[in-house]
């Protein structure tokens, strides 16, 4: 199976492909730009979206949900909201088909025209604050703090499976609040719950930080990310949190009495991932030989197969193992197919990502081992069959933080100190990765850079402020390092 895979170093970007279509996580569908999500693609993001989803309500929000289709005339409630997203809108015209003359088909009624055009909701900040208008009349009903887990439609037209697609799956929170602190605490925090996810579930080392105005959301008046660094040099953004200030308030009249007995515009964040995350757990972690999963997010944690073949004996040990593991939270599978060799099991799992395999054969039980393969390292032990769950349960643990360390370990070899253009443009083509380089601060400089490298200001990382020093390109001051890279 491995041998089906396009090496890392040959072509990236076909490895990626892949990987995704050998470990079967996703497909191209019948309609350009969109993907079908296989089931153990859906079964990880199932597994994402689960722990999200606690860490949403531990955190207090509550999920809602809210219509597909936005009316074209709120979208131009909030100026630059419209603009940056105008270019991406699907639209609905037409309520009603029909059978077409010669009786050959379909065809859009053209009686049937909307008297306003529908939106296919790209984002669903328009609809929710029109909505919230309606639930929010007194400090007592703040804060509101909203989830909803959703699809969105953004028409691109060069896409990628999970990285960009015309069509894909995300969460959206959308809070109000009563003071522009409150708002900003809540922004902040939630970055830092998706920087939490991406450590401590994908592995996913990422940089915290805000957006210059240049590359802000759509209608924010900060934008806050996570960055992480994908095998190939380039940055992942692989979260956004917004603090939107009153600007979506005042667009849709949303005010409050105060407990002053004053009308006051409440202040509002939004936050999202999508499932742009498994692209980036991919990018992250796999190999030439297929996917890698953290155990945190694998659907099957540990699998267990009988060598050479199933039958009642080595079943029933691989069933006692099973249960002993499972009670200590672990997901497992024992696969009882006679119809493929154990070899070609082996190659599959690997291909899957699975990270503990374990091999339960005649010979080895004479010994009184079993065999354990870990996917991340290769490594392959006989351990003593008493020991096997306590040694299983120890080595996921083990996995997950190997697999964190090595990818912190490539950021940090990728991530270099750069003080003159000539070293930026020398490290940006040789190495790449993650650049820390002072800039100007205006926009002009910063679209300068992108124009002559490709590379963006990734995010002002919070722990870089206030480091003062020249632009690498202009030479005028600088107020702090900002992180650039060339990014997906």
């Amino acid at each position: 199976m491995a041998k089906e895979i396009t090496p890392r170093e040959e072509n990236y970007s076909q490895w990626y492909n892949d990987i995704v279509k050998k470990a079967g996580l996703a497909e191209h569908s019948a309609v350009r730009g969109c993907m079908v999500i296989k089931p153990y693609g859906f079964a990880i993001w199932e597994k994402m979206q689960a722990q999200l989803d606690k860490m949403f309500k531990d955190t207090g929000h509550m999920n809602a949900y809210f219509p597909l289709f936005i009316p074209k005339s709120f979208l131009s409630k909030e100026a630059d909201h419209v603009e940056g997203f105008a270019k991406e809108c699907a639209v609905v015209t037409h309520y009603r088909l029909k059978q077409s003359d010669d009786g050959k088909g379909v065809v859009v009624d053209p009686e049937a025209r909307l008297e306003e055009e529908l939106i296919v909701r790209p984002t669903s900040e328009t609809i929710i604050w029109n909505t919230y208008r309606d639930w929010i009349t007194s400090y007592r009903d703040l804060p509101l703090l909203i989830n909803q887990w959703a699809n969105v439609v953004r028409w691109e037209m060069r896409t990628r499976l999970f990285l960009r697609t015309a069509e894909f799956l995300w969460q959206e929170g959308h809070t109000a609040h009563a003071t522009k602190e409150e708002a900003m605490q809540e922004a902040l925090r939630m970055q830092d719950v998706y920087a939490e996810f991406a450590e401590e579930y994908m592995a996913m080392p990422v940089i915290k930080g805000a957006k210059s105005a240049n590359e802000r959301f759509a209608g924010a008046v900060e934008t806050y990310a996570i960055e992480a660094l994908m095998q190939d040099g380039k940055a992942l953004q692989a979260g956004t949190s917004h603090f939107l200030g009153q600007n979506f308030a005042r667009a849709f009249d949303v005010k409050y009495v105060s407990e002053s007995n004053q009308e006051e515009y409440v202040w509002a964040t939004s936050w999202g991932v999508s499932t742009r995350l498994m692209g980036g757990l991919i990018m992250t972690h796999s190999d030439d030989d297929g996917l890698v999963l953290p155990p945190r997010l694998a659907p099957i944690q540990v699998v267990i197969v009988p060598i050479p073949k199933p039958d009642p004996e080595l079943n029933a040990i691989g069933e006692n193992i099973k249960k002993e593991l499972e009670s200590r939270g672990v997901s497992v599978k024992i696969d009882l197919d006679d119809k493929k060799r154990p070899g070609f099991k082996f190659a599959e799992y690997e291909m899957k990502g699975v990270p503990v395999r374990i091999g339960i054969g005649k010979r080895d039980l004479e010994k009184g081992v079993v065999e354990v393969a870990r996917r991340d390292t290769k490594e392959k032990m006989n351990i003593n069959l008493e020991e096997c769950t306590g040694f299983v349960s120890r080595l996921l643990d083990e996995i997950q933080e190997n697999l964190m360390q090595k990818a912190l370990d490539f950021r940090e070899a990728h991530t270099t100190v750069v003080d003159t253009w000539d070293q930026f443009e020398k490290v940006l083509d040789e190495k790449g990765g993650f650049l820390l380089a002072h800039w100007d601060g205006s926009t002009e400089t910063e679209v300068r850079i992108k124009e002559l490298t490709k590379a963006t200001i990734r995010c002002i990382p919070h722990e870089q402020e206030g480091e003062e020093g020249q632009c690498i390109l202009t030479g005028k001051p600088s107020k702090g390092r900002v992180l650039f890279a060339r990014a997906y």
